[in-house]
């Protein structure tokens, strides 16, 4: 009798072992936010734990409705699934992967274990199911931020080159043509500082939306820079042409943009397109060559499109030459002074000369003003290069002075980017005091364009430059951006007439008219005024027998010479 009750508390304490045990790992499965699902082959039941009914509104009892399963998920995820629920069918004792459940919003990490007999055979299998949604999200946000533009939703700089490498590679493959069209707005720099950062950005993305909207098979597009986008077209023809790209943009833009202020924005466009194989075989080279045209259709007038050929490349690679070989010459100070003779019209007595530079460079080749003096403006050179002709001619004229003692004008060429420098009218001043000549014998010339960033800063300085009895002319006056109610303003004493003027004075008359009427003006502003290219007799009578001009400058009464010319002219009229 002691052993039979012995035998009951031993059963009994052993089932609230179980009982507790139980308790535990249903706690366990309870609160790990985790589903289950437990199959028994071998009776073909099957039992569902944990958060099951979070996850799915149906229970599996049997072991053969697990592919009942496949039902919860998004079509996208179900092969997948099909293939993981029996994993055993690919050799496999356990797998995971990601899928998507049929709302379209909810990922799922489903993990399956299956677990065999010592003949192989799968006696039981275990689903778990986790939500990994915020992680898939945050995922897609990286990924997303790795590959895309967050304002305009287009392929950003990096994934749009690795996209282009892979046409370039497939076109070499199938013989075909890959064409890029490289777009920057125009002037948009001006837009967003007067319009401010956020009008300008959501103009970037209008634009930028508007050319996803061109993008299919075969059409990629990239915000490449601030404000320049990227378009590359495999084996473009038909509707996916740059032609029929470049129209529908110019379409688009045709018509004012409507912005959320409400008011509206009017843009255009510069584009360079360059083609595999004809401009490059090489994706970033097909860039780089796009780029190029693209700042060619800037410089002749912006708002248009401009093709890549062999003959932009060989002035592409000239300039770079010769951009290299003039920053060698700056370090080297390879330059050298010629002066051009100016007359007073009259009598043709001597009024002054005028500085120019001249450049030989490193293998013996005269290089143009008009070619190196651009370049050396957009790469900085220009400032080291200008200290050079101030300095210099300084110098010269007052050995001149010296020697000859005659009361003429030294007259320089200012950059606008000289002039814009703080340290300008200082750095003047010091050269002068330097040599130790009168600010009243010094004329700065300069262009027209110095008066389009800051007109008051401009003329400020040539107030004070004034004070101290420096003249200043303006240069190539009807070429740019002066009108004639600039000059009331303008603190100058000379104007000098553009040299395109002259050359069709004498055949059209409407030259002649515009000539006239600023000499007559500047004579009534008090200016005076220079003939700039007189280069014949008749232009010369022209001017002497027609006109009150004061001065003339040109080939026909003396061209650019080097000091020991302009000492034999001094020679001469002594």
């Amino acid at each position: 009798m002691d052993d039979l009750r012995y035998q009951v508390d031993l059963l009994t304490a052993l089932n609230q072992k179980l009982q507790a045990e139980e308790r535990m790992y249903r706690l366990f499965f309870d609160t790990s936010q985790r589903a289950f699902l437990y199959i028994n082959y071998e009776n073909g039941s099957a039992r569902t734990l944990g958060s099951w009914n979070t996850f799915f509104d149906m229970t599996i009892n049997e072991a053969a409705r697990l592919p009942e399963l496949e039902e919860y998920f998004s079509e996208e995820s179900k092969e997948n699934l099909r293939r993981l629920l029996f994993v055993e069918k690919e050799g496999k004792s356990r797998q995971a992967l990601d899928c998507k459940l049929k709302d379209e919003k909810t990922w799922v990490c489903v993990d399956v274990s299956a677990f065999k007999n010592a003949s192989g055979e799968v006696v039981e299998k275990i689903v778990a199911v986790s939500d990994v949604t915020r992680q898939k999200n945050h995922q897609e946000e990286l990924s997303y931020m790795a590959y895309y533009d967050s304002t305009t939703g287009l392929y950003n700089r990096n994934y749009f080159i690795t996209k282009l490498k892979d046409y370039v590679d497939k076109a070499k493959e199938s013989n075909v043509v890959v064409s890029v069209m490289l777009i920057d707005i125009d002037d948009f720099h001006n837009i967003s500082d007067v319009r401010g950062i956020v009008t300008g950005d959501e103009i970037i993305q209008n634009l930028g939306i508007y050319i996803r909207g061109l993008t299919e098979d075969n059409v990629i597009a990239s915000r490449f820079d601030s404000d320049i986008f990227c378009i590359a077209i495999f084996d473009p023809c038909g509707h996916r042409s740059v032609d029929t790209i470049y129209r529908s943009i110019k379409e688009y833009l045709g018509k004012p943009m409507k912005l959320t202020d409400m008011t509206d924005a009017s843009i255009s466009v510069s584009v360079g397109v360059a083609e595999y194989p004809e401009s490059s075989d090489d994706a970033l080279s097909l860039i780089n060559c796009a780029e190029i045209v693209m700042y060619k259709a800037k410089k002749q007038g912006k708002n248009t499109i401009k093709f890549f050929d062999t003959a932009i490349l060989n002035n592409f690679l000239n300039e770079v030459n010769i951009e290299n070989k003039l920053k060698e010459a700056v370090l080297s100070s390879s330059f050298y002074m010629n002066y051009q003779p100016q007359f007073y019209a009259g009598n043709k007595r001597l009024r002054g000369v005028e500085a120019l530079i001249r450049w030989k460079d490193s293998d013996g080749n005269m290089i143009s003003p008009s070619v190196f003096l651009p370049l050396a403006e957009r790469n900085g050179t220009i400032i080291p290069i200008g200290d050079f002709v101030l300095n210099e001619s300084i110098r010269q004229f007052m050995e001149w002075k010296k020697k000859f003692d005659l009361n003429i004008v030294l007259s320089i060429n200012i950059s606008s980017i000289q002039y814009t420098k703080p340290d300008f009218v200082p750095k003047i001043m010091a050269a002068l005091n330097k040599y130790d000549m009168n600010p009243e014998l010094l004329e700065l010339e300069v262009t027209e364009s110095v008066l389009i960033d800051d007109f008051k800063q401009i003329t400020d300085k040539m107030l004070e430059l004034r004070d101290y009895g420096i003249k200043v002319s303006l240069d190539d006056f009807g070429t740019g951006f002066s009108s004639l109610s600039y000059l009331r303003g303008l603190p100058i004493s000379t104007l000098k007439i553009d040299k395109s003027f002259i050359d069709n004075v004498l055949k059209d008359d409407t030259s002649k008219i515009i000539i006239e009427t600023v000499i007559n003006m500047s004579k009534k502003l008090g200016f005076e005024t220079v003939a700039e290219g007189v280069e014949t007799k008749e232009q010369l009578e022209y001017f002497t027998e027609n006109t009150s001009c004061d001065l003339i400058q040109g080939y026909y009464l003396g061209r650019p010479t080097d000091e020991k010319g302009i000492e034999e002219l001094m020679l001469r009229i002594i």
